[in-house]
């Protein structure tokens, strides 16, 4: 654990959550500044399956390849939980690595976004672009060399 990391310091109790599930090496709570609506109705909202979730590892990284494979192996069921339990049609789940992906604490984090209509919830672009088939076997053969 970081002394310095919010995470770290919710998973230690000394920063109050709204914790939603619990197990040995993962923890899932509401997000205080969620996408979807409902963040003044936390606990009703989450009845209703629209507020947003984070699910982190106990364990602290910054990034999700830095994190030991036990945890990463508890993170999904916890999120298949929480996505279930928020019995919304449609969702995202988004983890960011570094700054310039968006990541905002630097403590592994997977959000739980409920996208209940256009307005609300994660907004994506993806500007997709059209890839030469030479490049893109290369690109594999040498990552998967590094494998």
């Amino acid at each position: 654990m970081a002394s310095t990391c919010l995470f770290c310091k919710i998973v230690k109790g000394a920063i109050p959550s709204f914790k939603v599930l619990e197990t040995e090496l993962s923890l899932a709570f509401l997000d205080v500044g969620p996408l979807s609506k409902g963040h003044a109705v936390a606990l009703i909202t989450l009845l209703n399956g629209l507020m947003e979730q984070l699910v982190i590892p106990k364990e602290h990284a910054q990034f999700m390849h830095q994190l030991s494979d036990e945890s990463l192996a508890d993170l999904m069921p916890v999120a298949k939980k929480v996505a279930k339990a928020l019995n919304v049609a449609n969702y995202n789940i988004l983890q960011n690595n570094g700054r310039l992906a968006h990541q905002e604490v630097d403590h592994v984090h997977f959000h739980i976004i409920p996208k209940p209509n256009d307005t609300e919830g994660l907004g994506v672009g993806w500007p997709a672009k059209k890839a030469d088939m030479d490049e893109l076997k290369k690109l594999s053969e040498e990552v998967q060399a590094r494998i």
